[in-house]
């Protein structure tokens, strides 16, 4: 199962990389890489994810954000963002951005409001999700001194490769894995999120007690992203 893993997660980094047209770019350095993943499954309406656009929209848009991009000691981050569901479906729905300045942060969350549902319903593979944001890293043209998974949902893991397996491959990529727990459904999924599927230097969970609520804790939590993790 592991060997299997390791190639499917391989085989995808060399299809990102064999799509690149001509000589690749120096890598821009960058602070953090972040992937935000949107939970698109059938157990999210569209109310509901509507609402995961307008908790990262409101996040952008605040001045609070665009400075804790500006304080880090390149000033910058890159990040995507993409909708995820079954095993087989997960959608890049925004490209690879930089964001340097307000305007940057405001340009992105301009797109993040007028971004398509791109996944209509299907299981919830969490761990199909991170192998594949996982995979958006490798050829991305950027170098962060941080690489992390910003992955929401609302349900367990009840599709795809065992979960324990998934995490273990991408953290072994030096990469981070947080989660916010909206526990509309499921209560108590925050401690599955925390025990099963976080992980990494400074992983955290953030809990959310419905979408409505996610609009405030999303904020939140890419704050505490942004700023370098602590030590201890």
């Amino acid at each position: 199962m592991v060997k299997r893993l390791r190639t499917q997660l391989a085989a995808l980094a060399l299809l990102t990389l064999v799509t690149l047209p001509g000589p690749v770019a120096a890598a821009e350095p960058v602070d953090l890489e972040l992937v935000l993943a949107v939970d698109s499954s059938a157990s999210v309406d569209y109310t509901e994810f509507n609402l995961q656009l307008q908790g990262l929209t409101v996040a952008f848009e605040d001045p609070e954000l665009a400075s804790a991009i500006a304080a880090g000691p390149l000033g910058a981050i890159a990040v995507t963002l993409i909708e995820w569901s079954s095993s087989e479906r997960q959608e890049v729905s925004i490209p690879w951005k930089v964001i340097r300045t307000a305007d940057d942060a405001k340009a992105f969350a301009d797109e993040i409001s007028r971004a398509p549902r791109l996944i209509i319903t299907g299981a919830t593979s969490l761990s199909s999700s991170i192998l594949y944001a996982a995979g958006l890293f490798d050829s991305n043209a950027h170098d962060g001194t941080r690489r992390v998974i910003d992955l929401s949902g609302d349900g367990y893991n009840n599709q795809g490769s065992a979960l324990s397996v998934a995490r273990e491959l991408v953290l072994e990529r030096g990469i981070t894995i947080n989660a916010l727990a909206i526990e509309n459904q499921v209560l108590g999924l925050g401690d599955y999120f925390e025990n099963s599927l976080i992980g990494g230097f400074g992983a955290f969970v953030i809990r959310a007690t419905d979408y409505e609520d996610y609009i405030g804790q999303i904020r939140r939590k890419l704050l505490r992203e942004i700023q370098p993790a602590p030590i201890s």
